[in-house]
């Protein structure tokens, strides 16, 4: 496949690096950017061809990428609509739907939308992905398989369960972050050095989320069996209970879930 990623950002960078360590040559990918600092910038980390017109970048690929913010996708799409032949179209844009982008383009069915997260960037990513009608079976295997290229991926059978994906694993690494800062804050209090508190932290992270990715138990029960009773596990649990922590992480999810169909809504009447 001869693929042209439109914008440069941080996530197309991933990609492309992701694509060409899966044995893609520079030769088969192209990024349409207007920053001339930014392709530059592409060019000398990827050796990949870098044009700022969208027609030049277009021309020759089987699939397109966008990768540019919600709120300058509507302009790309309708630009992009009368240099569409039988290209696959995918779009990581967050919140904006596969329906919008396709009336922008004319109509357009061969229309992928993808919500990747930020591990991404280590290759680490989980990305849920929706497919319009239009697109072939084949077409959906060559979405995962550039999508997987950072990552797993998850398919969804309806468009709104891209909002939970979204509000889970989207934002996700943000919640994770957030729990680190308080752990790390709380190690310092206690005595412990910056450095110390970080590695605690951090190494507590991973190696949790990794029990829980090799155990086939729930992590509530996992959970479970840390909190022994009368012991410190089960105080500071409590306290987690007591202040509503996890009723508030799970209103979180759902505030981030109505922010991505406000977007949809949002950038979708334009």
């Amino acid at each position: 496949m001869n693929i042209t990623f439109i914008g440069g950002g941080n996530m197309s960078s991933a990609l492309i690096g992701g694509l060409l360590q899966q044995g893609y040559s520079p030769g088969q990918i192209r990024v349409v950017e207007i920053s001339a600092e930014r392709r530059e910038k592409i060019k000398h980390a990827f050796k990949v061809e870098t044009v700022a017109e969208l027609a030049k970048g277009v021309s020759g690929s089987d699939v397109i990428l966008l990768a540019v913010k919600p709120q300058q996708l509507s302009g790309v799409a309708r630009e992009l609509a009368s240099q569409l032949r039988n290209q696959l179209v995918i779009s990581i844009a967050a919140g904006i739907r596969a329906t919008d982008i396709s009336r922008w383009m004319s109509g357009y069915a061969r229309v992928v939308r993808a919500m990747p997260n930020t591990p991404a960037l280590i290759r680490a990513a989980v990305t849920g992905l929706y497919a319009l009608p239009g697109v072939s079976m084949e077409e959906k295997h060559n979405a995962e398989a550039i999508l997987g290229a950072v990552g797993s991926v998850l398919w969804c059978d309806r468009e709104e369960l891209l909002d939970a994906v979204t509000a889970v694993s989207g934002s996700g690494p943000a919640y994770v972050f957030y729990f680190i800062e308080a752990m790390q804050k709380a190690g310092q209090e206690l005595g412990l050095d910056a450095s110390q508190a970080r590695r605690l932290s951090l190494a507590t992270f991973l190696g949790a989320a990794e029990l829980a990715n090799q155990s086939g138990d729930d992590v509530a029960t996992l959970r479970a069996r840390v909190t022994s009773q009368g012991g410190t596990t089960e105080r500071a649990i409590q306290t987690l209970e007591n202040a509503g922590v996890k009723h508030a992480i799970v209103h979180a999810i759902h505030g981030a879930s109505q922010r991505s169909r406000e977007l949809g809504d949002e950038f979708g009447e334009t």
